[in-house]
């Protein structure tokens, strides 16, 4: 399972990778205005690469439910500074660059992020697929319905695995036809983006519909709502260990890509899985 970044090649076949949370951002869900601070999201994005996330997800705009759009130069003006601040400080990791707007990937590329990680799956900003050809930055594609604005709004699927699944297929497709190189590009079935707690749990369930795609799988899961719904707790304290669990569980059904908060536990529960597991 490789994903080429940058032109070089990354085997995720044995050893999944942890995405560190990096949000930069007053309003974030779960930890807004912690790290808004470029000083203070540097800091931490360099302790959650010491404790093995080999990528830190640079966000400075919130896509929590209900959730306005934030302009460009504010986004800039959160990102930038932190993601040079990483690269000035060297280190093995690579960054990736969580926004939709074509004008900040491209900022942030030039100031060393790798990986463009778009929620609305390259349909946001019809610049976005020729930013990424160009570059040959790695590509998140994640499926939403929807906006974050109104994603939660009582989201309905016939059948929500079969619907994701067309989707990856024809965004595969009009990605590889936009120049993008197609093991750049990985998949993120977005859960919680449009989706209730039960479309979620089928998701989950039947990942290895969307594995046989052929292109590393992204889970985002850490600290969502949904996991106080199976919890039972709206705490979000209580939604620590579900989250451990279900890294565990979806590394067993095929993904490889995990976006979390709490870097080590997750990634203990990543390497004890795939020992386990042995992959060949």
């Amino acid at each position: 399972m490789i994903w080429k970044i940058r032109g070089r090649d990354h085997d995720l076949t044995r050893c999944g990778w942890i995405f560190g949370v990096l949000n930069v951002t007053p309003d974030s869900f779960s930890d807004g205005g912690a790290f808004v601070s470029p000083d203070a999201a540097i800091r931490h994005g360099l302790e959650m690469a010491a404790m093995g996330a080999e990528v830190l997800d640079v966000g400075g705009e919130t896509t929590k439910p209900g959730a306005l759009p934030v302009p460009a130069d504010e986004e800039l003006s959160r990102v930038l500074p932190v993601i040079k601040g990483l690269r000035a400080a060297g280190g093995d990791f690579l960054i990736s660059i969580d926004t939709s707007k074509a004008a900040v990937a491209q900022a942030a590329w030039e100031a060393g992020a790798d990986i463009i990680n778009d929620v609305t799956g390259l349909r946001g900003d019809p610049e976005m697929s020729g930013l990424a050809a160009r570059t040959g930055a790695g590509v998140v594609i994640m499926h939403m319905q929807g906006t974050p604005r109104t994603m939660q709004e009582s989201p309905h699927y016939s059948d929500v695995v079969a619907e994701v699944g067309n989707f990856f297929r024809q965004a595969i497709g009009q990605a590889v036809n936009s120049g993008i190189h197609p093991m750049s590009i990985a998949l993120d079935p977005g859960i919680g983006f449009g989706k209730t707690p039960e479309h979620n749990c089928l998701l989950l369930r039947d990942l290895s519909a969307f594995t046989g795609l052929g292109r590393p799988l992204l889970v985002g899961l850490s600290r969502k709502s949904f996991l106080g719904w199976i919890a039972g707790s709206p705490a979000m304290a209580d939604r620590f260990w579900p989250g451990v669990a279900l890294t565990s569980f979806c590394r067993e059904r095929g993904a490889r890509i995990f976006r979390v908060h709490d870097v080590k536990p997750h990634r203990e529960a990543l390497r004890m899985t795939e020992a386990i597991l042995g992959d060949d």
